[in-house]
């Protein structure tokens, strides 16, 4: 089979171009936006709880050391893990932080849903105008008929927008929703380890009564017995 004969440049400016402007349509340029943004993300940036714990640990040793009265804030990289931080050291309660990193959850699960869900849309109109291509390309056929040739251009022309349509919902945009879905879910299981293992560091120090965990040593008191030798 050559390849040329599975190239159509109508074929796909019908199925491609379609399916990106009924998918626009549909969703809205804010829903597009926040897609395109999770596609960029998938490839380019990964959450990493590595890095993340490295860098929180030293937040960690530091309020374990001087207690959150004494602690500064410290930027970890992560402006959501900072942003939860703060509000722990600002408010010294472990619910401030819960309630920061559940509002953070809250809104990325709110985008990759988007993001999903507009992938979702694109997968299913493909097929449609796949079909819609065909449908056009048989439109083209004369009443009277045609020469040999040309109602071959023209099935073919049939054929391939049909297969366009399939290939561009089956092979690109489910997966991409598919693999949207997936990291999005990896990343909230890796930020809840996270949490919990920070939740667990610094709960003992918000109690009532507690203070840093680590002291410096106390300076040698004077004795209270006199000096025999005096």
């Amino acid at each position: 089979m050559l390849l040329d004969s599975l190239l159509n440049e109508p074929s796909a400016l019908i199925v491609v171009g379609g399916t990106l402007l009924g998918t626009a349509l549909r969703c809205g340029p804010s829903e597009l936006r926040v897609t395109l943004a999770a596609l960029i993300g998938v490839v380019s940036r990964r959450f990493s709880a590595t890095l993340a714990r490295a860098d929180l640990a030293a937040q960690v040793n530091e309020i374990r050391r001087d207690g959150l009265l004494r602690a500064n804030p410290r930027r970890s990289g992560d402006a959501e893990f900072d942003d939860a931080t703060d509000a722990l050291i600002s408010r010294r309660s472990v619910p401030a932080l819960i309630e920061r990193h559940e509002a953070h959850k809250a809104r990325r699960t709110a985008q990759a849903d988007i993001a999903v869900g507009t992938l979702a849309q694109a997968a299913e109109l493909a097929p449609v105008f796949g079909l819609a291509g065909t449908l056009i390309s048989l439109s083209q056929l004369p009443a009277g008929g045609i020469a040999r040739g040309a109602l071959t251009g023209t099935i073919s022309m049939a054929v391939l927008t049909t297969l366009y349509g399939l290939l561009l919902a089956n092979l690109l945009f489910a997966p991409l929703a598919r693999l949207v879905e997936r990291v999005a879910a990896e990343e909230e299981a890796q930020r809840q380890d996270l949490v919990d293992w920070l939740t667990a560091q610094i709960e003992p120090i918000c109690r009532p009564g507690s203070g840093p965990l680590i002291t410096q040593p106390a300076a040698r008191q004077p004795s209270l017995v006199p000096d025999m030798a005096a």
